[in-house]
């Protein structure tokens, strides 16, 4: 909240920003969702920590764990929603790579957390974000074929695959951590590190792709192609006539 606010430039803008709900911009529909998730995540917290007013605890956390997905992936969306070519593209399965990488940041807080005994549905939450987010980066690299090179080369090529390396340690050091609080540390940071490196690294991609012409103008005449050969398809005649 504080860094949209600070990105807006002035704070005003921010409660203008919520004097109308535009559903077809995902910056007004995230500004939104961001709003009503905040406190609720709070008096969800505070609840939890101080075990204090539980059954307005619960009354909080229900509904932030219904907007907790979309937290988590409306900003790729949002990025999606642009021109550049490396979002814009890979709009289908960007907002699965960032909410499967959300839940991966998210087992590895708590698996820092809380006791190595007490782990086990971090760990869980842990690798199954890190499965979601890995298959929905391979479907993205798949679908896009040539278009993938931002994510692949270069400075976003390096920090994605960093991401890979340190959540592949970081699963790796959960299961086999056991008892150790140092281990389970470690793994936890490892995973949190990984999931802020593929965020980056999407960033990365999306600036590359802008600054090389090749990646705007190629899947631009892929798709005048497409139209062309379309258009040339002859069409059917019509049935004959029945007296």
């Amino acid at each position: 909240m504080a860094a949209l606010v600070h990105d807006l430039g002035r704070p005003a803008r921010f409660v203008n920003m919520l004097r109308v709900l535009k559903v077809t911009s995902p910056m007004s529909v995230g500004t939104w969702i961001l709003s009503a998730y905040t406190p609720l995540a709070l008096g969800a917290a505070a609840s939890a920590v101080t075990r204090k007013l539980p059954r307005a605890g619960l009354a909080a956390t229900l509904p932030a764990a219904v907007l907790g997905p979309a937290v988590a992936s409306y900003t790729s969306v949002l990025l999606a929603d642009t021109a550049v070519p490396a979002w814009h593209e890979g709009h289908r399965e960007l907002p699965f790579v960032f909410a499967g990488s959300a839940v991966t940041a998210a087992g590895g807080l708590g698996m820092l957390a809380v006791r190595p005994d007490d782990a086990g549905q971090a760990v869980r939450f842990a690798v199954l974000g890190a499965a979601a987010e890995l298959t929905a980066k391979s479907l993205l690299l798949r679908r896009l074929g040539p278009a993938a090179e931002p994510y692949q080369k270069g400075r976003a090529g390096t920090m994605m695959e960093a991401g890979e390396v340190l959540t592949a340690a970081g699963l790796a050091g959960a299961v086999l951590a056991g008892r150790s609080r140092a281990a389970a540390a470690l793994s936890g940071a490892a995973l949190m590190a990984a999931s802020a490196l593929t965020r980056f690294g999407v960033f990365e991609a999306g600036r590359a792709s802008v600054r090389d012409p090749k990646y705007t103008v190629g899947p631009q005449r892929q798709r005048l192609r497409e139209r062309g050969e379309s258009a040339s398809v002859p069409a059917r005649p019509p049935p004959p006539h029945c007296s």
